[in-house]
């Protein structure tokens, strides 16, 4: 069970108004913003172990920076993210989950975790991008 914080309670507030992944640095400019005086650092610490309750969502963007939000899906799940404007969808496959399984008993691995998140150009950008 988390310890219930000012803190803890501000990040979620700030989060559930963000339909968008964002990055530590982010959601601590938009507490700032908000007038809420709060390390980085505890920034840091409260996003990671809310990501641990499944409280909220986490994916490594294409430069390898952790970005966060909050999911509706509650249940295992992957994203479709655009890299150009961040727009994000989550996907949810049976048949990638099916040889993923099938992947871990050919190697003989067990109590298997995974995250597969899928980077592209949404469609809005892709027709900007060719006009």
């Amino acid at each position: 069970m988390q310890r219930k914080t000012k803190q803890r309670d501000a990040i979620m507030a700030i989060m559930a108004d963000e339909t968008d992944f964002r990055s530590a640095q982010q959601v601590h400019t938009a507490l700032v913003v908000a007038g809420q005086t709060v390390g980085l650092a505890t920034v840091y610490r409260n996003l990671q172990a809310l990501t641990e309750a499944g409280e909220l969502d986490s994916l490594r963007s294409e430069d390898g920076e952790t970005l966060y939000r909050r999911c509706a899906k509650r249940r295992h799940h992957h994203h479709l993210v655009c890299r150009n404007c961040g727009y994000t969808v989550d996907i949810q496959d049976d048949q990638l989950e099916q040889w993923i399984g099938k992947i871990a008993r050919r190697y003989r691995f067990s109590d298997i975790e995974h995250m597969a998140d899928v980077f592209g150009l949404c469609e809005s950008c892709e027709s900007k991008l060719k006009k």
